[in-house]
Parts: C-alpha cells; structure tokens; sequence
C-alpha cells in the first residue's frame, strides 16, 4: 500500500510517500507525480522519505525518471527524511550521486531558493 501527498509551494512540488514504493504501488507515483511533472513542466521536487516503510529497484528508479524529468526542465529533485532504512537502500542505489539530500522541507526550499 502507498499513500502519495502532494503540495505545490514556492515553485516546488512537494512529494510525501507513506507505506511501501514497489513494483506493485509506482502506478499511483507515476499516476499523480510523474504525469503531473511532465504535463506542467514542474521544475523542483521534494521527496519526503519520513513515512515510507520500504522501497525496491522499481521505486528507486521511479525517483530517478522524475529526476530526469526536473533535470530536462532546468530544475532539480531533492529528498528529505530521517529514515535510516530507506537511506540505505538509496545509498546503495547510488540515487544520491544524483538527487541532493536534505534532513527536512524546510532546508529543502532553502537550498532551491539559494539557485
């Protein structure tokens, strides 16, 4: 099961994902994110980690196409939350080369409004 929250504030589209990003929930990211970054050329992104249980190869690289979406749209993609689990799946991924990391939302919108 995963829950996707939105919120668009100060030019950046705030992502909050609860429960597990799998093979079987990246439908309802791509659904509501990934449509929405492409259809509106939304330039930033913040994905908050803090509620998500667990995260496989299919939703990390659900994270990494709407990088290169904001990436293609002169923007950048950050995440957020104290997770150590998700962390370290992401870590191993080497999604982090890619997608800066911040501790929360609000240091996430200061380091885009620094751009």
């Amino acid at each position: 099961m995963l829950t996707v929250g939105t919120e668009f504030r100060k030019g950046i589209l705030f992502v909050r994902l609860r429960g597990h990003l799998n093979k079987d929930t990246i439908y309802k990211l791509n659904k509501k994110v990934t449509n929405l970054v492409k259809n509106n050329g939304i330039r930033n992104i913040v994905f908050n980690f803090t509620n998500l249980k667990s995260i496989d190869l299919k939703g990390i690289n659900t994270i990494f196409y709407n990088y290169e979406l904001c990436k293609n749209n002169k923007g950048r993609s950050l995440m957020c939350g104290n997770n150590d689990h998700i962390r370290n799946k992401i870590k191993k991924s080497r999604l982090v080369n890619y997608i800066y990391e911040t501790t929360d939302e609000l240091s996430a919108i200061k380091i885009l409004n620094l751009r």
